[in-house]
């Protein structure tokens, strides 16, 4: 069974509650990494300017303390995260997508902001981005 490493177990700490509930259950059955949780103003900002965030600090979800946010990626033993296998992203997500909503948990990912199902509507990708829509469960 796969589990986090201490980098990315420290990164998920930085998250809220249920992000990591949910990620400590999605990597159980599919091997990941957490490329990050909370960010600090400068990292923000560095990723504004980089084009790879659409907001500056402190709008991101990603900026709060516990982070409303998380950048996860799949990872495959040898090869690390499949950066230019994008269908690998496509394919992880809907396994996080599904466990969150076994879990309760409304999530939103950065390959279908509006959550209409279509992937190929989005401005802005960001395939490794999750983010939660409600600090609480769906009952």
């Amino acid at each position: 069974m796969p589990e986090f490493s201490l980098k990315s177990n420290d990164k998920l700490n930085t998250c809220h509650p249920l992000l990591q509930e949910l990620f400590r259950e999605v990597v159980k059955d599919d091997d990941c990494t957490i490329i990050e949780g909370h960010r600090a103003k400068a990292r923000q900002n560095q990723m504004f300017s980089e084009r790879k965030s659409k907001v500056q600090w402190p709008d991101g979800k990603h900026n709060t303390m516990p982070s409303l946010a998380v950048d996860v990626g799949p990872y495959f033993s040898g090869k690390g995260v499949p950066w230019h296998e994008l269908g690998q992203f496509y394919f992880f997500a809907g396994k996080v997508i599904g466990k969150a909503r076994e879990l309760g948990i409304k999530l939103r990912w950065g390959g279908d902001w509006d959550r209409d199902g279509d992937t190929m509507d989005q401005r802005f990708n960001d395939l490794v981005h999750f983010e939660l829509l409600s600090t609480e469960k769906e009952t």
